[in-house]
């Protein structure tokens, strides 16, 4: 081989680790946490809870509560309002509990409420909303009408496959499984699997007879 060949591989070698290096370096120092100035500006952020770097959008943190031991990863968008600067008043309006992971480039995009409870884990790409289009005059485009807030709670201990969406007025029990690409809105009990779009009960948890299949 060549010198000059030797000499190419080794400075691509080099950048490429300066490049990793480099890359490391950012994405510790990106991250937010509850002592990073970015953490500082949420409502709440938990002291043992991270946000990977790269972020997605994130704004109206003052409206954000983020619980503790919570892991959010790169990607991921939090956003509370309309638009930045938006006034949603003196209480929070989006809430993550503790424990909780956020899959990669997930959207929680809320206007209104939306609660996630403890230990609540997601699938990449994930998309929570508590706000959808009003379609109310058929003359107007559907992007200019004045949208709807419907709340949105996710109980404790449940699972949101990759892709799900949750859609405004959706009311999840605790422990339910979402199967990935289900698109839920309505009410859903504890210990439950759904799936499907629009998503059902597929299974069901019975105290004494474990899990079985919904009649019909």
């Amino acid at each position: 081989m060549s010198c000059r060949r030797v000499i190419g591989r080794w400075r691509r070698a080099a950048l490429s680790w300066a490049v990793h290096s480099a890359w490391n370096v950012l994405r510790q120092a990106g991250t937010i946490t509850a002592g990073s100035p970015a953490g500082r500006r949420f409502a709440a952020f938990g002291p043992h809870s991270m946000m990977a770097f790269p972020t997605g959008a994130v704004y109206g943190e003052r409206w954000i509560e983020v619980g503790d031991e919570t892991m959010i990863a790169e990607q991921v968008t939090l956003s509370a309002g309309m638009v930045p600067g938006h006034d949603l008043g003196d209480q929070p309006v989006l809430r993550i509990g503790s424990r909780c992971v956020i899959g990669r480039g997930s959207h929680i995009v809320a206007h209104c409420s939306i609660d996630i409870g403890d230990d609540v884990f997601t699938g990449p790409y994930v998309y929570i909303t508590d706000q959808n289009h009003g379609y109310a005059d058929p003359d107007v485009p559907i992007g200019r009408q004045w949208p709807v807030n419907t709340a949105v709670s996710i109980g404790a201990g449940t699972w949101l496959g990759a892709g799900a969406v949750i859609l405004p007025g959706a009311n999840i029990g605790r422990n339910v499984v979402v199967a990935a690409g289900s698109v839920v809105r309505g009410t859903f009990p504890d210990r439950c699997v759904v799936a499907g779009v629009p998503a059902r009960i597929v299974r069901a948890y019975v105290s004494g007879a474990g899990w079985s299949r919904p009649a019909g």
